[in-house]
Formats: C-alpha cells, structure tokens, sequence
C-alpha cells in the first residue's frame, strides 16, 4: 500500500539533470545564464507567482515570446501546476491570434513587450484574459491600459527562496496546446498530456543517443533549438536536452548574425531547423567565418531538405540530417541516422541519405498505404498516404469533432503525406497529398522535382506547384530565386533537368513546362512554402 505508483510528468525530468549535472548551464542570448539547479528554482518560483494570479489545475496560461529561458521555465512550471501551457504563435496575423486566443480561452498571458503592439489591437476583444505579464529583456514598466500583474523577473524576486512542492496528479492531465498553421482555414488546436510528453522525450532521447555516430546526441553536447518554441515544443528537443542534462542555449529572436555568433561563442555542437533558416544562416557572410559549423549536427524538418542547401551543407562541414513529423504528432517520428557503412560513402552519394524521411524512432507504428488502407510493397517506388500510431500523436483538434474524426480515420492518424518505403523500412516523403501533381496517368513529386532543381549552382531557392493544363489536367510549374549575382535562363535550367532526365534520376515527364524567377518565394509562419498562396500568385 505505501508504493509509490510513478505518474509520467513533466517535473520527473528534473530528478537525473539536478542530481548529475546541477551546475551545468542554461544561457539567454549570451548574456543571462542560470544553472539548472538555479531554473529548477526559477521554476518554483513561477509556479507560485502563477498560483497567486489564480492559476489553478484546468486553467490555461499562454506564453508570447521568442526562444528564451522563460520560456524554457514555463515549458515546465505551468504543466507542473496541472494548468496548460498554450504556446502562442507570435508569427500569425493578429485576427489569428486573437481566434487562437479566445478559442484556448487562457486566464493569463505572459507576453514579450515586442508584440504588445498586436495585444493592445486586439485587447478590447479577448473574452478569456484576465491578467498580463510583461517579458521585457531589461526589465522594464507595464505602461499601457492592459491589467498588468508586473514584469516577470521582479514577480519572481518576490518569491526568492521559496519553495513549491509541485503536486502529483493524473498523467495523462493536458499538459500543453498550440494551433497548427495550415495555409488554409482557422487554425486547429492540438494538444498533448504530460504521459505523451514524457513518452515522446524518452524515445527522442533513445533514437538520438543510440546512433553509432551520426547525427548523435549526448550528455556533452550543447544544445540550441533554432526551431521556435511555440511551434511543436521546438520539436520537443528542450524537454531532451532538460532530461540529459546538457548545456542550452536560447536565441532569443533569430537573426543570422546573431545566430552565427552564438554558435561560435557558446560552442554549439547540436541544433535543429527549417530548410529556410538553414538557408538564412548559410549565405550570411558570418558563415564562412564562423569554425563551429564544422561538426555542427542539425535537424533539418518542418520541410523537405533540398539536396542542393544540404551539399551547401556538406562545403561548410555540417552534420545534417532529416528528422519528420507534425504538429498533431509531437512531432517526432522518423530520424534519417546514416549507418557507419554509410558514413564511408563519399559526400555526394550521402546527400540523398540525409534528405531521407528515415526510419522510425522506437513505439511509432507508421505504414504507407493505399486508400484502402492496406500497406503497400516496400520496394522504395510504389507510393501511398503515410499513417501512423504512437503514444504520443494528438487525440484529436480540440473542439474541433469533425475534423478529430477525419484526422483519425480507421484508427491510424492520417498525415496527408505521400511517401515510399524500402526494406530497410526508411521512409521517403515524395509529396504532400494536396500538392503531388498529377498529369495524365503519372504522378510528379513535388519535392523531388524541387530537390532536382536546387542542385544548380544558380539556384538558391525553389517551389514547384501544379498548373491546370487541358490536356494533362496537372502540369508542373518552377518558381526560382537565383544566388545573389548569378545570371540564368529558363533554356538553361531545361536543359539542365533535361540531363538529370537522361542520367535516370527523373522523369522526363517531370520537367516543367513553365519556368519563372522570382524574387522571393511565399511561406508560412513557421518558413515552409506557401504553396496555396504560390498557386494563387501564379496561376
């Protein structure tokens, strides 16, 4: 009778970090610096500033702020309370925050003084705030007519040295919730409990930490997510960094030079990002100087990795590799880990390796299948929707039945990705399901297309969308941003994919009809392609 029945909460990750490595650091764009055992006790800390605005078990608190060690201490306090932790997309135009926050219905909110601008627009309007809590770098005054509760590092102070005993309760408690950002229709609200949170750490942790070399994450790496943490938990990679104990280093807002900076100074050994921020850093002139991009082991996900950003990569001697998932799974659920055999490859023939899907990390059950639902061939060709289970996929939109229902059709989560799988069981996303072309008999890739292109020494970025066509139904279309200086033609790149055609590598039934430059190319919040907004601006 006096076992203790071990619930799987957020606040268990604390136990190995504080009695192992308690004096390890945890840095704010290179200025602020807290020990774990110094952010454990910030965290108590804000668990009893937030219980004393009247947060309770049930409540929701949201957070709008850039990558920080607030956010950081909030990622834990707030769960630990039993309330939820709604991560507020800073990037969404202001009548989609002001949706996502009435429709989370948060008693506080704890914002960063720069989007002060965009609450007090819509302030007048939100049915569920109650209490403010201003974010500000130099500690500064609330000034505006918004119901402050004070500035956080002087709430905190007020609380020194105390300690809370954070309660134990049911795992599977909502923990946290954040809005996806499709390109079409309100945002929906996935959520995620403190048993899948844990779940999800764990086996992220195992997948990473038992690679033989590539791409592997250990107890002396130093961590810094250039993934937002309001967007998937910044992939959930600060709940494995918290559970290893290692040094972490927070951003702030990301700007290239600044990014540069910190992983020079800071010795980042290990970050994750979008292809664009990947992109961003790369043809900043900082780059060629900064000596810590070699060795530097990246995710690249939210997006297809082009072979083209990922030999850019390679030049400047990064570790890069794909790792997959979405916001309705956590998000992670595939890491493409090369082999030590792999490894020996030389660097071009290692490319298509590290843009892989790659295989599942372990408890994920994912299979490409037909629409009937019955799996197809392994053979790395015959293409199918990728569905999937785990512990730790979103139960469902919330409030949102209908589209739970259709998200969870035939008892597997639905993606809406096309891929193939080979016998190794590695997965190889070819296309979102709304955006693969289809032109008489034949199905175009998207992605393989654009990764084709981006392999021109000319080409800095590109987005490839279906064209109605009277004749095929679907004809492909490439929009193309060039290097900075370069001089390219449209008879230039056919003829170039033309080569690619005759070397096997495409069909010829892929080369596009229609070719444009460009000079910016449209994406979403979270830097993918706006491919709904590139139809429409180009078709």
């Amino acid at each position: 009778m006096t076992a203790y029945t071990y619930p799987l909460l957020l606040k268990q990750l604390w136990h190995t970090p504080l009695q192992q490595t308690a004096a390890q650091e945890i840095v704010y764009r290179g200025t602020t610096r807290h020990t774990y055992q110094q952010t454990w006790q910030r965290i108590q800390q804000l668990a009893l500033m937030l219980s004393a605005q009247g947060v309770v078990m049930g409540d929701t608190v949201a957070v709008m702020d850039w990558d920080s060690h607030r956010y950081l201490e909030c990622y834990f306090a707030v769960p630990s309370l039993g309330a939820t932790l709604f991560n507020v997309n800073v990037r969404l135009a202001s009548d989609q925050v002001l949706y996502t926050l009435n429709h989370a219905e948060p008693k506080v909110l704890l914002l960063n003084r720069e989007f002060l601008p965009v609450i007090e627009h819509i302030a007048a309007q939100l049915t569920s705030v109650k209490t403010f809590i201003l974010l500000d770098d130099e500690g500064g005054a609330c000034q505006s007519s918004l119901s402050w509760a004070g500035e956080y590092e002087a709430l905190l102070a007020e609380y020194a040295g105390k300690c809370f005993i954070f309660p134990d309760f049911d795992e599977n408690t909502r923990a946290t919730l954040f809005y996806t950002t499709g390109t079409t229709g309100l945002p929906k609200g996935v959520y995620f409990s403190h048993r899948q949170l844990v779940l999800h750490t764990l086996s992220s942790a195992l997948a990473l930490g038992s690679a033989p070399a590539h791409g592997r994450l250990h107890r002396e790496d130093v961590y810094m997510p250039i993934t937002p943490m309001f967007h998937v938990h910044a992939w959930g990679l600060p709940y494995v960094a918290t559970l290893l104990g290692i040094k972490q280093v927070y951003p702030g807002r990301y700007l290239a030079d600044h990014l540069l900076h910190l992983i020079e100074q800071e010795h980042v050994t290990f970050s994750q990002c979008v292809p664009t921020i990947l992109h961003m850093l790369l043809k900043n002139p900082l780059a060629e100087r900064t000596t810590r991009l070699r060795g530097l082991k990246m995710v690249i996900g939210g997006s297809a990795l082009p072979s083209g950003l990922a030999v850019e990569a390679a030049r400047f001697g990064m570790d890069v590799f794909t790792g997959y998932g979405m916001s309705e799974t956590c998000p992670i659920l595939t890491l493409a880990h090369l082999s030590s055999a792999e490894l020996a490859l030389s660097a071009e023939k290692q490319v298509p390796l590290r843009a892989r899907t790659g295989q599942t990390i372990p408890l994920v059950d994912l299979r490409v299948v037909s629409p009937e639902m019955q799996s197809v061939i392994q053979d790395d060709k015959t293409p199918g929707e990728v569905v999937v289970r785990s512990p730790w996929l979103t139960q469902g939109y919330y409030k949102n039945i209908e589209a739970s229902a259709d998200l969870w059709a035939g008892g597997y989560l639905h993606t809406n990705d096309i891929g193939v799988m080979d016998v190794r069981g590695s997965l190889r996303i070819t296309d979102r399901l709304k955006d693969v072309i289809k032109t008489g008999g034949e199905w175009i890739s998207s992605l393989e297309l654009e990764s084709r292109i981006s392999e021109h020494p000319a080409v800095s970025e590109v987005a490839v969308v279906a064209v109605p066509d009277a004749k095929w139904g679907e004809r492909p279309m490439a929009l193309v941003v060039l290097k900075p200086k370069q001089i390219c033609t449209v008879d230039v790149l056919r003829t170039y994919l033309l080569q690619v055609v005759e070397a096997g590598h495409l069909s010829k039934w892929a080369v596009p009809d229609e070719i444009r430059f460009v000079d910016t190319l449209e994406r979403t919040s979270v830097g993918k392609l706006n491919k709904v907004a590139l139809r429409k601006q180009y078709c």
